[in-house]
């Protein structure tokens, strides 16, 4: 069995898409019978098989661009998925790009609440061919039952949604006792304690930054105790709005927006956080917060999308809308040493439950499904 694995729309690895590709790719099982080969940008051609060998990969020259890939996907795949031979293809960016027909089967990969995607963009021809392309997929892979409900809104068939989640990496996220001192060295960025931590890119509105920067300036004045906010996600649509935000609140010097930061250096910046605050109001998966449990963070989280789906009882909800709500969350997660207690514990044996091998080992299977 060939089976082909779609490496676009994965932001070059600096993504939660291109996270999760990178871990399914290392956690592939070993089989002789199976032969896996991505084919992408030629520029990723070690993002994600660095270290891992049995990984084959297919560069191809298309432009860097939304329009180029989209064109690609559209016109050239099918042929070029003939002459590679494959049986069965994965497109991990499923809610991004896909092909509108399909004459090797399909399986798409989605990790987003789609109406939300198709909410925040004025381009009607991607929410129309992505529409069309998960309707004529072969399996859709929901990174949730939230996912998978949103998608059976949108008219794609139930019985083509299968609902894996997405694993932790407990071999990087655990909890780190060692970790001492006022400062956290992680290179290029030395980041004073204490402070909490919100993990993810600046993609649009309803990741709910801007709000979190007001809830975190009003917890600073009410409480006047010395905590940093740390925003850690590279920049994106939203991302003008989270600085000039950051800039006019009263404790911007409070505020520490790093710019993309390295999935593998994530573990030590969760370690020495206090907390993890995750007020997204659409996401579809939810993976911070996972592993922020899995280092031994407690969580404070929006009562939103997927959220309580992924943390069930484990984490303390609020509405990310309701400024005065979420400071008042933020105050009790850092400050009631009892509720911080029972979270982390909570938490950390919560996420255990969630591997990648687990993941990868379910997506198999479902691409075996999908050849018949």
């Amino acid at each position: 069995m060939k089976i082909g694995i779609d490496a676009f729309g994965c932001e070059h690895g600096r993504s939660g898409i291109g996270s999760y590709l990178r871990s399914l790719i290392a956690n592939l099982p070993d089989n002789p019978s199976i032969i896996y080969e991505l084919f992408g940008p030629e520029m990723d051609r070690y993002t994600y098989t660095s270290g891992v060998s049995r990984i084959l990969y297919e560069g191809l020259s298309v432009p860097d661009s939304l329009a180029a890939e989209r064109f690609w996907h559209t016109i050239n795949i099918k042929s070029f998925s003939q002459k590679q031979k494959y049986d069965v293809i994965l497109f991990p960016a499923g809610a991004r790009f896909l092909p509108q027909s399909f004459k090797i089967p399909g399986v798409a990969v989605v990790n987003d609440i789609v109406s939300s995607l198709f909410a925040e963009t004025s381009d009607r021809w991607f929410s129309l061919l992505i529409k069309r392309g998960l309707a004529k997929a072969t399996r859709i892979i929901a990174g949730s039952a939230c996912i998978k409900q949103d998608l059976i809104s949108l008219g794609i068939p139930a019985h083509t949604i299968d609902v894996v989640y997405n694993g932790v990496d407990h071999a990087l996220f655990y909890p780190r006792s060692d970790l001492t001192g006022e400062v956290v060295n992680i290179k290029p960025f030395a980041i004073k304690r204490p402070y909490i931590i919100y993990a993810s890119r600046m993609s649009s509105p309803s990741k709910k930054h801007a709000e979190l920067i007001r809830a975190f300036s009003l917890f600073k004045k009410k409480t006047g105790l010395p905590h940093r906010l740390v925003l850690a996600g590279s920049d994106g649509a939203a991302s003008d709005a989270v600085h000039c935000e950051a800039a006019a609140s009263q404790y911007g010097s409070d505020i520490f927006l790093t710019g993309y930061f390295p999935h593998k250096s994530l573990p030590e910046l969760y370690s020495c956080a206090d907390a993890c605050v995750f007020p997204s109001v659409s996401e579809g998966v939810g993976l911070p917060v996972l592993e922020a449990m899995a280092a031994g963070l407690p969580a404070a989280c929006a009562n939103a999308g997927a959220l309580p789906e992924i943390a069930g009882d484990n984490a303390l909800y609020f509405d990310a809308d309701n400024i005065e709500a979420a400071a008042s969350a933020i105050e009790a997660i850092v400050t009631d040493t009892e509720l911080r207690e029972r979270l982390s514990a909570q938490g950390l044996e919560w996420a255990q439950q969630f591997s990648w091998e687990k993941t990868a080992e379910k997506t198999l299977a479902i691409l075996a499904q999908a050849m018949g």
